[in-house]
């Protein structure tokens, strides 16, 4: 079994000639969910981590378990106006459109080591304004990392460019 074999494609999903990587089948495997999270957990055990920032929402699936398993907090990065306190927002470019993503404004204390996860990394725009949202709040980022890179759109380029290390537990080539 490895990670990549749980992973559903579905065809011409939002749009006409996307190949959308779902990883709900992954996540109801209790033997994917484990190795999932237990993948993440070897690479991140020995780093000094304070804080794991999720992306909405399949970042949250992956994000909280293993903020679990490090003995550190987790903090959501959400869409507009779906956190309660005061917040600090970032607006950018998806493959599909734009969108806006915020975090709380107390969430992150400054000089916190923050891991930032999430399902996938496509183009890299969110998993950028998410980073850009902890570099605001004084936190460091360690890593972004996720489940899956979708290679061919580029995330990987554009996070490196920014000077954010990705990692990933699988690729996908094509779209």
């Amino acid at each position: 079994m490895t990670i990549k074999s749980l992973i559903r494609t579905i065809p011409h999903y939002p749009k006409p000639g996307v190949q959308f990587r779902d990883i709900t089948t992954l996540l109801k495997d209790p033997l994917g969910l484990k190795v999932t999270v237990d993948a993440l957990v070897k690479r991140y055990a020995d780093q000094r981590i304070d804080k794991v920032v999720g992306i909405e929402s399949r970042g949250f699936m992956v994000g909280a378990p293993l903020a679990y398993q490090l003995g550190v907090g987790f903090v959501p990065v959400r869409k507009q106006g779906k956190l309660p306190a005061e917040t600090l927002g970032h607006d950018y470019q998806l493959e599909y459109g734009s969108d806006r993503v915020e975090i709380h404004t107390d969430a992150i204390t400054p000089g916190e080591r923050v891991l930032l996860v999430d399902d996938l990394v496509a183009t890299g725009g969110t998993a950028l304004a998410a980073a850009t949202l902890i570099s605001k709040l004084g936190g460091t980022l360690v890593e972004c990392a996720c489940v899956i890179d979708l290679v061919s759109l580029g995330g990987r380029k554009r996070l490196e460019t920014a000077d954010i290390p990705l990692f990933a537990l699988c690729e996908y080539e094509g779209d």
